[in-house]
């Protein structure tokens, strides 16, 4: 069974920044292999939208076929 991880705004946003950058992209990039399924919430999914479009993009590299719930 394929871990679940819960991520919130901060995690997609340290993709952006080189303080988080490699933590941050290392899961996604498991998320993109299929390696690990992320798991968002509502509210989550509320913050992306008025987030800055660098922020949006992250999650759309996710391809919806690697489980996210």
């Amino acid at each position: 069974m394929k871990e679940r991880i819960y991520v919130d705004t901060s995690v997609l946003g340290g993709a952006n920044y080189s303080e988080f950058h490699e933590w941050s992209r290392r899961l996604i990039d498991e998320f993109k292999a299929g390696i690990r399924i992320v798991v968002l919430s509502d509210l989550t999914l509320r913050e992306l939208e008025s987030a800055p479009e660098p922020v949006q993009k992250v999650i759309t590299e996710i391809p919806p076929k690697t489980g996210m719930l």
